[in-house]
């Protein structure tokens, strides 16, 4: 059973048509280089920790959401990740800014998870006892961000060291395709709101 869910939990995450996902994290990894890996790594945590949280709660049925709001908020938190990116002057690695960092990296994790959780509610429909599947789901998840980070970092890596693209420009690109994307899907999801 744990295997199940722990693959379906990276198989989620790592589904490009559930790509604004992908995107956050992304967006979220686009400041970093790959030497500042334990940084987005922790932050990812962070994420995981709030939408397992949600998950957990929505999953349970102590807390009951409007699917079609949250779907609306999640393209938001990657909007505000692209536009905090874009406006960073600095890097600040201040115990101060790392705190305000993972504190809204949880908060947007909240937020996520609820996205999550008809469709984990569906699966564990069946299941007697949800506590070990909704963990192993929550762990695929967080391998699968991990997935995604690492991606992102070898790329820029690849582009920043390689290749001589200034890293400021890289997340330019980033950060401003991330904020297109998600102000597109906030136009149709918003079209879509009440249907």
């Amino acid at each position: 059973m744990f295997g199940f869910y722990f693959k379906l939990g990276v198989s989620h995450i790592l589904d490009l048509q559930a790509y604004d996902h992908i995107l956050f994290i992304t967006a979220m990894t686009a400041v970093y280089v790959l030497k500042e890996w334990k940084h987005v790594i922790i932050l990812a945590t962070a994420f995981t920790i709030g939408h397992s949280l949600t998950l957990a709660l929505a999953t349970l049925n102590l807390i009951n959401v409007n699917v079609q709001l949250i779907e609306v908020l999640i393209v938001v938190t990657i909007f505000i990740t692209g536009l905090v990116n874009i406006f960073k002057i600095k890097d600040d690695y201040s115990a101060k800014i790392q705190v305000y960092k993972y504190i809204t990296a949880l908060f947007f994790g909240l937020i996520h998870g609820l996205g999550f959780s008809s469709y984990l509610k569906y699966l564990l429909g069946q299941e007697a006892d949800i506590v070990k599947p909704l963990f192993a789901f929550n762990i695929g998840l967080e391998v699968g961000q991990i997935v995604i980070i690492f991606i992102s970092l070898i790329l820029s890596f690849i582009l920043i060291n390689k290749l001589n693209v200034k890293r400021r420009e890289w997340n330019l690109v980033i950060s401003g395709a991330a904020m297109g994307i998600s102000l597109m899907l906030f136009i149709e999801r918003m079209l879509g709101f009440g249907s």
